[in-house]
């Protein structure tokens, strides 16, 4: 169970890399809101489920 918590974190921590790198560089781009918005509401989503999953995976941990 251990090492799905490692594996969970590892994935949380390149995809926030990845979201904290993309979503600014995509805004700042000269109308990549209107194209890009479905795509960075999908990633914030997959991002807040990442936590709820660790985060209960985490929990049967003792």
């Amino acid at each position: 169970m251990t090492i799905i918590v490692q594996l969970l974190v590892l994935i949380l921590v390149v995809f926030s890399t990845l979201l904290v790198i993309g979503i600014p560089v995509t805004l700042a781009s000269p109308e990549q809101w209107e194209k890009s918005k479905n795509l960075i509401y999908t990633g914030a989503g997959i991002w807040a489920s990442l936590i709820i999953i660790t985060g209960v995976f985490n929990s049967f941990i003792v």
